[in-house]
């Protein structure tokens, strides 16, 4: 039986949490991910780092509902949830 490990969470001043992971990706997520970055950069007129892009692409994809999983679920990795980006590289 594998041990269920609980990343630090902590409180920010706005309201939200900030939890630290380690995620593994293949670098076409990554490039993917980097194209995220590039296009927020664009529209927010300065530098943008690929946690602040996922952070961005989580928010924006989040679904309706607000209140937490039951605790029978498992939760998806976090890069499941994001969608596919499609275009020309």
């Amino acid at each position: 039986m594998s041990e269920r490990i609980t990343p630090p969470m902590h409180a920010l001043p706005d309201g939200e949490a900030e939890i630290s992971l380690v995620v593994r990706l293949p670098w076409e997520d990554v490039a993917r991910l980097g194209q995220e970055a590039g296009r927020l950069a664009a529209q927010t007129q300065r530098p943008v780092t690929l946690d602040e892009a996922v952070s961005y692409r989580l928010r924006s994809t989040r679904p309706s509902a607000t209140h937490a999983k039951p605790a029978g679920e498992q939760p998806q990795a976090a890069v499941s949830a994001l969608p596919r980006i499609s275009g020309t590289a």
